[in-house]
Parts: structure tokens; sequence; C-alpha cells
């Protein structure tokens, strides 16, 4: 019945943005723990950014300043507004929430390069 969709995964060149968003199947007005994780290849599953249970907003370091975590409850989506992007940022972007148990998506591939 809950169903993650993330979009806007691309090719970009360094410096350069993308918005990633999380399509969910569900209502998520209320909803407050969920957020985004990426994967680069060699490399362990991370926290990029999430809503908190208590209503917090939080960044992993390599991030802040660069990336920002929203959502639009009348759209049922979340987005991440990625700007000054990295070679290191290149990575699947899986949205993930917690709706009385955990739920993720299929990801989005996210390229930097020149």
């Amino acid at each position: 019945q809950v169903r993650l969709v993330e979009s806007g995964g691309g090719l970009v060149p360094p410096g350069g943005s993308l918005t990633l968003s999380c399509e969910f199947s569900v209502r998520i007005a209320g909803l407050s723990r969920m957020g985004w994780y990426r994967q680069a290849p060699g490399k362990q599953r991370e926290l990029v950014a999430a809503f908190t249970s208590g209503g917090d907003i939080i960044y992993e370091d390599p991030v802040k300043g660069r990336f920002t975590i929203s959502r639009d409850v009348t759209k049922d989506t979340m987005y991440l507004q990625m700007n000054s992007l990295k070679t290191e940022d290149t990575a699947i972007y899986y949205c993930n929430a917690w709706i009385w148990t955990e739920y993720w998506g299929q990801g989005t591939q996210v390229t930097v390069s020149s």
C-alpha cells in the first residue's frame, strides 16, 4: 500500500544543481520521520538529510550549506534541493520514511561529472 518513488536524478557538472523528488502513495500530512539517503559505489548507504520524529531537520556534515530538504504535504512529496554539487555527491539517492514500519524507494541516480 505504501510506495515511495524517487525522481529527478541525472548527470550534472560540478557546481551544478539538481532537485530530487520523492512521491508517496499515501498522505504525508502529520508525518515527520522521513529523509534522504545515498549510496556511492563501494560505500555503505548513508544519511543525507532527514526530518526527525521530533520535528527537527538534520543534515550530514558533507552536505550542510549545499543541500536543503523540504516537503509539500499537499502533494505528498518530499524534496532534496542539491546545490554546488561535487563529484563526491555521485550516488544513488533513496527516500525513506517511517510509517508504522520502514519504507524505501528504489532510488534515483545522481552523477556529478565534468
